[in-house]
Parts: structure tokens; sequence; C-alpha cells
């Protein structure tokens, strides 16, 4: 079972995250520019998140989304896009809230917790990483772990879901032509994990390894927000090319 922070905590932390997220978007305006996200606007992430939250209420409700392109087209209809986004919100919440602690319906994912506690908890982290965007169109570049609002606890929960249930999918597959390994380990005492590559992809286990010649350490929220690509708050021994390159093909993109 992976680490994972109850189903209350996620919950809370999708409205925390969409507050950051609503704040820092209204403060930077909508055509300004998204530096951790080149090519994109305010506006764009705003659609983007919008979308996801409606496209996870489906899945919850075990109903077949809405083609991204009617929501799209229904985000740049409304009068006022921040309040399209604390509908979707409202909606989101309001499903989980709804939903069994059973709830049967399919993850993506894997080693996944239960799909109600999966759905919130991937929705927290979506929610979490786009607020970091957001405050990053405000500040000009990627904040600081220092700046960040969320908790250690949640950091070490988003660090779990996307070393153990992103990373070894086939869709990203990261991987190398010679085997290597690297350890990434939380200077504030809550955890490591170590990242296996080989020319056939990669796996991904809770701990570290004594044979890593890659490691990575720093807070939980530097790790966080950096091995998303939101920064590079954390120091790397060894043979620093192998975790970029473990970076680069990890890039999560809807």
């Amino acid at each position: 079972m992976p680490n994972t922070l109850d189903f209350r905590d996620l919950g809370e932390g999708i409205g925390d995250a969409t507050a950051v997220l609503r704040n820092n978007a209204a403060a930077a305006g909508l055509d300004a520019p998204v530096p951790t996200c080149p090519g994109w606007t305010v506006r764009d992430l705003v659609t983007h998140q919008g979308l996801i939250h409606r496209w996870a209420t489906a899945n919850v409700r075990g109903v077949a989304p809405r083609p991204d392109a009617e929501v799209e087209a229904e985000a740049a209809a409304s009068v006022d896009l921040l309040e399209w986004l604390d509908d979707g919100l409202v909606d989101l919440l309001n499903a989980l809230a709804a939903a069994p602690e059973d709830l049967d319906v399919q993850f993506f994912l894997f080693d996944a917790p239960p799909p109600r506690q999966a759905w919130t908890r991937r929705q927290c982290h979506e929610t979490t990483i786009h607020a970091v965007d957001a405050m990053a169109a405000k500040l000009g570049r990627a904040p600081r772990p220092d700046e960040l609002w969320f908790s250690p606890a949640l950091a070490r929960d988003g660090i779990d879901e996307l070393l153990l249930g992103f990373a070894p999918r086939p869709k990203y597959g990261p991987r190398r032509p010679e085997p290597a390994e690297v350890t990434i380990t939380t200077d504030d005492g809550l955890g490591a994990w170590t990242v296996s590559l080989t020319p056939d992809g990669c796996t991904a286990r809770v701990g570290a390894s004594d044979t890593a010649g890659t490691r990575v350490t720093g807070s939980a929220r530097g790790l966080y927000a950096g091995l998303w690509n939101r920064g590079r708050d954390y120091t790397v021994t060894g043979d620093a090319a192998v975790l970029e390159s473990f970076l680069e093909q990890l890039r999560v993109s809807w």
C-alpha cells in the first residue's frame, strides 16, 4: 500500500490548492505567461485545471467524460473563468463526498489505493502542482520550497504517487541503455525511494539503496516540486545526468 494521506486531508488539499491557484491567477492576470509550463498562459492553466476537475468528476461518477474540446469551448465562453473553475471544484468535491468508500470504478496509476481514495489523491496532487504553476506566473519564476503552502506530509505523499504510480507506466517508461539507480531521500525525515532504470523501463520502491549511483536529497516540498519539474531545490551527488534524463522522460502532460 502506498503512503497516502487520509481522505479528508486529501479533499482539503484539493480545496486549498484551488484557492491558491485562483488567487494567484487573479493576481497574475489571465494573459500572463506561466514559467513552469512553457507556452501556456494563466488562461490555459485555469482552463486545463477546470477540465481535469470535470474529467475526474465524471470518472468518479462512472460516466463518460465530455470531449475536451466541448469543455474548453465552455471555458472560453464563460463570463468569468475563475468562477467556472470554482463550479468544477464544487462538483468534484460533491462527487467525492457522495462516493461510497468501496467505490468501484477504474483508476489508471500503479500501486494505487482503492478508487475513491485514489481519485481524491490524484486530484489533490494535480491541483497542487498546477497551483504551484499559478504561483510561478505571479512570481515570474518557480516558487521556493519555503514559499509553498502545503505540508511536508502532503509533499511526501505526492512524491510517492509520482514515483510508484506514474514512473513505471509504459506511457512514460523512463529508461537508460546502462542500468542505473537513483535514490531520493527527504532531509526532513519523511522517507526515501529508489528508482531503478534499465533498457526496458523503470521500477520504483520505497527505501534507499546502498548501491545507487545517483543520490538526491532535499526537503519533502523541494523534492516534490522538483520531481514534477517545478524548480531544482535539492542536492544531487553522483551522476546528475541520470536524474536529469529520468525527469525529462517523466514529464507528465495531459
